[in-house]
């Protein structure tokens, strides 16, 4: 017989499982530009906040400086990303996302989003409803959080 809390670590692992074989089928889906999971995710992060210094990029997407440069430096190549010098620090520099890079991002969001409405439909009407109140509930939790502990300086 399981304990509440046995149970508890079962669901969690399932739906662990579930998310994680959701995440990977979403964006393995997204093929446009050929890009890699942190190219697309950097493109993303500055589409949503807009320009950022190298460092807070770096930190951000939880890689190293010299890591987050050399990205910086393939995806400025191929015309998705630009530097500019930081208006506040003229020795900083920031990262933004070019139109092209949006666009792509723009077209690999696209491709993620018919990927996951596809996987919806697959669903009974029930599970439909209950995913399309689920994910954004969970989306909105993130945020919250988020920005909770930004307040705090965390």
């Amino acid at each position: 017989m399981h304990s509440g809390t046995a149970d508890a670590d079962d669901s969690g692992d399932r739906l662990i499982v579930a998310l994680e074989r959701m995440v990977r089928h979403v964006r393995e889906s997204a093929r446009s530009g050929g890009l890699s999971v942190a190219a697309s995710a950097v493109l993303g992060r500055l589409g949503r906040e807009g320009p950022l210094r190298l460092s807070e990029l770096a930190r951000a997407e939880g890689v190293s400086q010299p890591n987050m440069t050399q990205l910086v430096t393939r995806m400025e190549r191929a015309g998705l990303v630009r530097r500019s010098a930081d208006a506040d620090d003229r020795r900083g520099v920031l990262v933004g996302v070019t139109p092209a890079g949006r666009d792509l991002f723009r077209e690999r969001r696209a491709e993620r989003a018919l990927a996951l409405e596809s996987l919806v439909r697959e669903l009974g009407e029930a599970e439909q409803r209950a995913v399309r109140v689920a994910l954004p509930a969970l989306a909105r939790v993130i945020e919250e959080t988020r920005v909770i502990e930004e307040n705090r300086g965390g």
